[in-house]
């Protein structure tokens, strides 16, 4: 099945931050990070476990503060927008975010139906190979297919940035290699990725940035 065509309700532009620093508790976790990123372009994010990679996805979404630094989007500052931010970025983190009594399809309807794309979940199911798994309760889905329902949402919901923390985690060859594919397609519409993984999914024209040059002291 074919998804329906995308309808960016925020086109993708550039999107920056400039000598970003991260505290989590009284830790400097990296500090005078600065990236571009260009629509159609990918960057993966590396370094060694504490070095601060979750963190920074976690920033880059809204989800923390930068205690210094700007995050831009078509250079002008997003900390007066943040609403607006969230709006047009999807962030998959390490959470299992499927409700475990809704079936794999009412879990995808109630993210997809707060966006108003109702009418592409069950494309977007079989974007991951999950269609014969539609009506099977979450608390009957496999880790792998948990985390592919959750990677459900990027097909469901048209935003041009994604924020992706590990994840071809609990995922097979098969389901690695759907999910390389979407952020292909992704990238060929001029939507972004950002993305903490081992795994580079042949970005094109992705850039890498390591961490570790950042991290001021081993964080959690």
């Amino acid at each position: 099945m074919t998804l329906p065509a995308l309808d960016w309700t925020t086109p993708p532009a550039p999107f920056a931050g400039r000598s970003l620093t991260c505290i989590r508790g009284d830790r400097l976790v990296f500090s005078d990070l600065s990236f571009s990123l260009e629509p159609g372009r990918a960057l993966l994010l590396q370094g060694p476990n504490g070095t601060g990679k979750s963190s920074l996805l976690r920033l880059l979404a809204g989800l923390l503060p930068p205690a210094a630094g700007d995050l831009l989007w078509a250079n002008a500052p997003v900390r007066a927008t943040q609403e607006d931010h969230r709006a047009r970025l999807h962030y998959v983190g390490h959470l299992d975010a499927v409700k475990p009594a809704l079936t794999a399809r009412e879990n995808l309807a109630f993210w997809a139906g707060m966006a108003g794309e109702a009418a592409r979940v069950d494309a977007a199911l079989d974007t991951f190979a999950l269609g014969h798994l539609a009506d099977i309760p979450g608390r009957f889905l496999s880790a792998g297919q948990k985390r592919r329902l959750n990677l459900a949402r990027l097909a469901a919901i048209p935003a041009p940035l994604w924020l992706l923390d590990e994840p071809s985690v609990s995922l097979d060859v098969e389901a690695v290699a759907l999910l390389a594919g979407l952020i292909a397609a992704h990238g060929s519409r001029g939507g972004m990725v950002i993305a903490a993984s081992h795994v580079d999914f042949g970005l094109a024209g992705g850039a890498t940035l390591d961490l570790g040059g950042f991290a001021a002291t081993v964080a959690a």
